[in-house]
């Protein structure tokens, strides 16, 4: 009995082992590998990425200046990353955000394309 006593008293008194977490998130570590982000405007489309993933999460469209990775299959091994020849990828070490639906990828265009729609 005594030592489950001395246990909860000192239990009462430190800090909770946990965060609150809606209220206060967990500061990542440099280090940690979340997840990969893109800067559009300076990527050339030139499919290194692609060709270097070895999930093939990763897809370019380089006639629709589109860049695309689909977040369930990559396992952020950080070889795009390396590959890149402009360095436009980057490991954010923030977590990604949750996707919802297996279907569902992260699309980016590049925004200087102009739109070829046919409306003049």
């Amino acid at each position: 009995m005594l030592p489950m006593a001395r246990t909860i008293l000192t239990s009462l008194f430190k800090k909770p082992a946990t965060i609150l977490y809606p209220l206060a998130q967990k500061k990542n570590d440099a280090l940690v590998r979340g997840h990969v982000v893109i800067d559009v405007e300076s990527c050339i489309f030139c499919g290194m990425c692609a060709r270097k993933c070895p999930t093939g999460a990763i897809n370019v469209a380089r006639a629709d200046k589109k860049w695309e990775i689909e977040r369930f299959d990559c396992i952020v091994c950080g070889s795009c990353v390396e590959v890149c020849p402009k360095k436009c990828l980057d490991m954010s070490n923030e977590l990604a955000h949750a996707n919802y639906s297996r279907k569902e990828k992260d699309i980016f265009i590049d925004a200087r394309v102009p739109d070829n729609s046919g409306d003049n």
